[in-house]
Formats: C-alpha cells, structure tokens, sequence
C-alpha cells in the first residue's frame, strides 16, 4: 500500500527553446487501468530525443518526458497477474500499440496509432508511472538498474539497426558507424562487433578509445583524415557493405553515398533535422543497387536479446549517472553535446 498519493515529477509548462523543468512535489500517483502495472521508478536514461520535445523541436503533448524508466512494479491493475509484483521491469518509447492493424502484425513499434511516453502519455521522470503489462519489459534480476535504462530506448535501436543490416549483410562484412564515440554510437559498435561484423569507427579524435575498447576493428578521426579516402583503403577501395548514422548531423549523412560499396545499405538511426533529407539519388539507389532502412527502437524480443548480451558481460553502456534534482543541468550538457555515453537520472525514492 502507497503511503502518499503525490509524488515528485519534473513538469514542463510548455515546449519552447530553452526550457527548463519545475521539480514539482503536488503530482498525483497515477492508478493502473486493467491490464496495466504500477511502477515505482529507480532511474530513467535521458534521451537526447528528451531534448528535442522539451525544446519544442519535436511533438510533445505530455507534460512529463522521458521513456526510459526502470523500477519495480507495487501495485497492480485488474487481470494482471501477481507474479509481476516487485518485479524490475522498464517503461519504453512505445507505451502501447493498437495490435490490429497490418503494420503491428509484422512490427508493432512502427504502428502508426501507438502511444509513446513522454509524448503523448506522462513518461518516466517521475517517480511513479503506469504502463500496459504487454509493453512492459520484465528486466533479468542481477542487472543495474543504471545499465539498463539506455538501453532501452538507444540500445535496443542499435541493435534493431544492426538486425535491420544484417538482412543485407554477413559476419565478417565490413559496417562504418559514423558518430561512433556518442551515446548511440558507442553501443551500435558493441553491438555490431558482438554480431561478428568489422566495425570501422568514424568520430573526433577524443572517442578513439571509447571505440576501440568498445570494439571497432579501425577508428577513423574526421576533423584530421580524409573519411571517404580511409574507408576505401580500409574495404578493397570499393566502400564498406553498410553505414550506420547514429548522429544527428547532416554532414554525416552527406558523406554516405561516397562510403557505400554497390550493393551497400545505409542504416539511419541519428536524427537531423526534421527538414533534412539524405541526399542519395534514386539514379544512385538504382543503379548501384543501393538500400535504406531506418529504425525507431526495437520490440520486445529486441529489448529482450540485448538484455541477455549485457547480462552475459558482452554489452556495457557507458554512462554518466545524475540526481532528479540536476535534471535541468542535464538538459544544458545534452543539448551541447557535453555528456559521454548515456546520461540516467537517480529518482528519489
């Protein structure tokens, strides 16, 4: 039984650039609907999708952001069995799908009626949440919290992307991830070598270690070598067999076609602006033999592989773990690109 009925969350009073978060302590506990769990939150990863929404760059029609929550469940709603009472669970990007239609019945995380936290139901940085059992990840008890919130949101949208290439590709074949030194990218090589493929790195300097000990096979510094000219040396002088963007830059993305073997697939994981768009020519597309796919989380096996990987020891976000209450300092670091690796938020408790 819940001793209060209020809880801390961190309120947006609207999106706009700039914006910052209230700690407010008046926040009702929300009640779980049939089907649904209560979850008392230990942390939340904070995205740099977060940011976006809260500085109105991208729809938000909550007041509270965040979608990647971990805690233990304490209350239950009706039909939902006692087994999950203080289990770890975590609360992700996609609260629910509608499960009908021809699109979720082959990946309901592309469904184009679900409901997202931190979008358009309250998301995780809060104390407590509620969230459809259904969607709801039973977490492998042994595992930190802190590890794994990032990846339920970043992780596991790497490790779609990499599923998404492998399609196309096979182990031993070479994939240049560009931004492979941030939050995204750090994991996306991890997850790319853990699967048997030659990892070529491509960031600043300074994430040269951070990517090699993650486990890319060459690492490629842009603001001093010649990425295109590298790369080549690197596969035969014909271009990788896939790229993976995991950052949002524009120039990244510019750089593909040129990285590209014929036959190559470019796997879009990084957003850019939302105005931007990937400047290959459908002349390129078809007569090289080009392919695009894109990925936006994973599903629930998805989250559930990667968990096994991470417990196994062969997948290790790295992070920078804050206080609720440094919530707005956060926001500041994300948006300047200052945080190094994953940034996860401590929930009072």
């Amino acid at each position: 039984m819940l001793l209060t009925n209020t809880q801390t969350a961190a309120w947006l009073d609207h999106p706009h650039h700039g914006a910052t978060l209230t700690l407010r302590n008046d926040i009702l506990i929300p009640e779980p609907s049939e089907g649904e769990v209560l979850v008392k939150l230990e942390c939340s990863g904070f995205c740099h999708s977060d940011v976006h929404s809260i500085y109105g760059e991208t729809p938000m029609e909550t007041n509270i952001a965040g979608h990647e929550g971990v805690g233990r469940v304490v209350k239950l709603g009706k039909g939902v069995s006692s087994d999950v009472m203080g289990r770890l669970v975590g609360v992700k990007w996609v609260y629910s799908a509608c499960g009908e239609c021809e699109i979720c019945k082959v990946r309901y995380v592309h469904c184009p009626h679900q409901n997202n936290s931190g979008r358009n139901v309250p998301g995780t940085f809060q104390q407590y949440v509620v969230s459809p059992l259904k969607y709801t990840t039973i977490v492998p008890e042994g595992l930190e919290p802190e590890i794994v919130a990032p990846l339920l949101c970043a992780g596991v949208t790497v490790y779609a992307g990499v599923t998404q290439a492998s399609k196309f590709i096979t182990p031993g074949d070479s994939i240049v991830i560009l931004g492979a030194g941030g939050g995204l990218g750090h994991l996306a090589v991890q997850v790319a070598s853990v699967s048997g493929y030659r990892v070529i790195a491509v960031d600043s300097g300074d994430k040269a270690d951070v990517c090699m000990t993650s486990g890319a096979a060459e690492f490629v510094d842009f603001l001093k070598q010649d990425v295109e000219q590298t790369v080549k040396g690197l596969t035969g002088g014909i271009g990788a067999h896939a790229v993976m963007v995991t950052a949002g830059s524009e120039k990244a993305y510019e750089s593909v076609p040129k990285l590209l073997r014929n036959l190559g697939v470019l796997v879009c994981v990084g957003i850019p602006r939302l105005d931007f768009h990937v400047p290959i020519s459908p002349f390129d597309i078809i007569v090289r033999g080009l392919k695009i796919v894109g990925t936006s989380v994973g599903t629930e096996s998805d989250v559930q592989e990667l968990l096994k990987l991470t417990a196994e020891g062969k997948i290790k976000p790295q992070i920078e773990v804050y206080d609720f209450s440094e919530i707005n300092d956060v926001i500041g670091k994300l948006a300047k690109f200052q945080v190094k690796g994953r940034a996860v938020l401590r929930l009072p408790q």
